[in-house]
């Protein structure tokens, strides 16, 4: 087999993988009983998967914790903390956060 094969071969795979994965809980003719604490757990699993993903990325460089407080996204972090205290939403943290975030990035090259 060539490489395209190969290449087309695995779209197909993932793509089938993906449909039965995501349609589980679709293809069932009644409702599937979920544990209470599986509800739960469903409950905190994006909070839980976004922290993950997002702690890292602020703290640490090239797998190393920063050494320094003149990185922009602390403050960047701190404000957008502090903007979601103040009101809930999505668009206020994040151009806080941006507000912060490209001034000390783009004019003190922190």
């Amino acid at each position: 087999m060539t490489e395209t094969a190969y290449t087309a071969l695995t779209i197909v795979g993932l793509a089938i993988i993906t449909i039965v994965s995501r349609g589980f809980f679709l293809f069932p003719e009644r409702e599937v009983p979920i544990p209470d604490w599986l509800q739960r757990g469903l409950k905190v699993a994006p909070l839980a998967a976004l922290s993950a993903v997002i702690v890292p990325e602020i703290v640490m460089t090239q797998g190393q914790l920063i050494s320094t407080w003149q990185d922009a996204r602390l403050p960047a972090a701190l404000v957008t903390t502090l903007w979601y205290a103040w009101r809930p939403g999505v668009l206020g943290p994040l151009l806080g956060g941006l507000a912060a975030y490209l001034p000390l990035r783009l004019m003190f090259g922190w």
